[in-house]
């Protein structure tokens, strides 16, 4: 068996020689779990120039650096591309990158060629109609005119940072009213999670109001309770269900600890569980082989119809806060979850809906804001919407 050795001297005295040329200078010494995000990516960068690779694929590298950090890097891979000494490949979804770093450009659109050129020859506004497509006509969905102005969600100046510790939301302010629902829309990754998070009890802001029914609000079980504030999360069998519960013990998280399903909230009543279970099943029809079925066992269309019908079932629903729904379900599941949000809206229920979907947001909304890098930088009645401009403020524009 051969024994493999570093030597480390001559590797050191090599990594000092190639410093010394190197575009950015980090302390080899330093431990990694020191470096900040952005020096971790350009570490990660004079890695790939060590190694003598000159192709480098990069996705969203700048996605948790600061702007001043994501210019530097970029500038420094720009040089060394004008030197000759790299080619690059940049996923990035903000078109001032694309603009100041870039050479040519590709746009992909739901996985297929969108539009291409040389970015010499091109605008945001070219950009942003590729990125989007012309204006098309919206699927038309059952909407009751609405009169009340009440607010029933208000978010004011909420900050809240990332796991990493830099910020992701910054400012970031809206009203939800009573019968109507606001779609949030915007590139995956730019404040979305964090807010939603932060809606519901995950996530302390750092800073900023939040007002539900004109009271103050921290998401606690009670205060949900009180106001009656229901979720539809993305990815509801991870962040709504217990997989290996029954379908029916997933309907009751809910209400599994009061009256009719519990004595004293404590002492539980099987039958009374399995009851409402079956009702909801029924209701809302949950193809499932009986309700002792492990939620985890049904098709995701199913989780989602389940997770709907605990969280629309209650007749004094206020305000529901729905991420991505219908992700990765088919026409027919998107439809029926769609069909139940419209219901609740028609019903007076305040809905926030963030969706990666603009289509999904157009014809549901009733106002469209953006968010992009933790902020909102458009607002707009959905039947005014401008997808140009829309396509612009998601890109960073």
């Amino acid at each position: 068996m051969e024994i493999a050795l570093i030597n480390w001297k001559a590797e050191y005295q090599q990594l000092d020689a190639f410093m010394q040329a190197a575009p950015f200078q980090i302390d080899l010494n330093t431990p990694i779990a020191q470096l900040a995000a952005g020096q971790k990516q350009k570490l990660e960068i004079l890695k790939q120039l060590y190694l003598k690779n000159r192709i480098l694929i990069l996705d969203e590298p700048t996605s948790v650096l600061t702007p001043g950090e994501a210019d530097e890097v970029l500038g420094l891979i720009r040089q060394e591309v004008a030197l000759g000494h790299l080619s690059v490949l940049l996923i990035t979804h903000k078109f001032r990158e694309v603009m100041s770093f870039v050479d040519e450009v590709t746009v992909l659109r739901r996985g297929k060629l969108a539009g291409h050129g040389l970015v010499k020859n091109l605008s945001v506004v070219d950009l942003a109609q590729m990125m989007l497509g012309e204006q098309r006509e919206r699927r038309q969905v059952e909407k009751t005119a609405q009169t009340a102005v009440t607010p029933k969600l208000e978010v004011k100046q909420i900050h809240a940072d990332r796991d990493n510790g830099l910020e992701a939301i910054t400012d970031c302010s809206f009203t939800v009213r009573a019968g109507e629902i606001i779609g949030i829309a915007g590139v995956s990754g730019n404040g979305q999670r964090e807010l939603i998070e932060v809606l519901m009890g995950q996530r302390s802001p750092t800073a900023g109001e939040i007002l539900a029914n004109g009271e103050t609000y921290r998401a606690t079980r009670t205060e949900m309770e009180r106001h009656q504030i229901f979720s539809l999360p993305e990815e509801p069998l991870r962040n709504a269900c217990v997989a290996h519960m029954s379908v029916a013990e997933n309907l009751a998280l809910r209400t599994f600890d009061r009256p009719p399903q519990a004595k004293w909230n404590w002492l539980l009543i099987l039958r009374a569980i399995r009851q409402a279970a079956e009702t909801l099943i029924s209701s809302f029809t949950i193809k499932t082989p009986t309700p002792e079925t492990p939620i985890g066992h049904l098709s995701g269309g199913n989780v989602q119809r389940a997770v709907l019908a605990r969280e629309l079932s209650s007749p004094q629903i206020q305000i529901l806060i729905a991420a991505n729904p219908c992700f990765g379900l088919d026409f027919a599941a998107v439809e029926y979850i769609h069909a139940q949000i419209i219901a609740a809206r028609n019903r007076g229920v305040a809905v926030l809906l963030v969706s990666e979907d603009l289509d999904e947001l157009l014809t549901l909304a009733d106002r469209i804001l953006v968010i992009s890098s933790g902020k909102i930088v458009y607002e707009s009645s959905s039947d005014r919407a401008d997808l140009t401009i829309i396509g612009q403020r998601m890109a960073g524009n």
